[in-house]
């Protein structure tokens, strides 16, 4: 990262509010998501899906994440499968790391007056536990999950984070690495960036006209050391 902390004090603010999504955003996670969604469709008899398309469903919320990722796994067996899922990640869930520079970045923000939120297809418990874990519970102003609003790109998670803090959607900015959450933030009337490091392609963003596509954290954080 480059000398952006003094130029985020220098300038004055777009976004009140910015949201970030979680897995493969913040948390480097994808790779490890994606691999237990294989094992939990192959636990239940369906067919593997590619670590491509298994990739591609993270950001929703699970069951239909799962669902997406299985289409020849009968609903009766969704349950299953979502207990399968969780099994696969709470095996490994204490070896994911934030990615280098998150902490630094939000720590700008939040000294710079931003209001910060997370808007992640992950469950409450799961959140709470990746918040515990490593220790950005204290960082944020407040969050919303798939599993208590609804699923991206539904607008209702970024909707009521809005409304909790009293932030209009132009003043509110919503990052992500997914298309999912460049549609929830179209959905919800707001900005987005997106973040090519994650679980999709950035050749994909273009029709969701984000302001930008960062490549690294350090690059986000002096996009936003300028444009936010």
């Amino acid at each position: 990262m480059t000398d952006s902390t003094n130029s985020f004090a220098a300038r004055p603010l777009r976004f009140d509010l910015i949201a970030f999504d979680w897995d493969g955003t913040l948390y480097d996670s994808t790779r490890l998501i994606a691999r237990c969604i294989q094992a939990a469709v192959i636990d239940v008899g369906g067919a593997k899906p590619s670590e491509d398309d298994a990739a591609w469903v993270i950001g929703l919320g699970l069951a239909e994440a799962l669902a997406r990722a299985a289409p020849d796994v009968p609903k009766e067996k969704y349950a299953e499968l979502g207990a399968r899922y969780r099994h696969h990640y709470l095996q490994h869930q204490d070896d994911l790391v934030l990615f280098d520079g998150v902490l630094a970045m939000i720590d700008a923000l939040r000294a710079r007056g931003h209001k910060l939120a997370v808007a992640t297809g992950k469950s409450r418990r799961g959140l709470n536990d990746a918040l515990a874990t490593v220790a950005l519970r204290d960082r944020f102003d407040t969050s919303r999950t798939a599993d208590e609003t609804a699923g991206k790109p539904h607008p209702r998670m970024l909707l009521e984070l809005m409304e909790e803090l009293d932030v209009s959607a132009e003043r509110t900015l919503m990052i992500g690495d997914t298309t999912h959450d460049l549609q929830l933030a179209i959905n919800a009337g707001c900005a987005s960036v997106g973040v090519s490091y994650g679980a999709h392609e950035p050749g994909a963003f273009d029709e969701f006209k984000p302001l930008y596509v960062a490549h690294s954290v350090a690059s986000l954080a002096d996009w936003l050391a300028v444009n936010a």
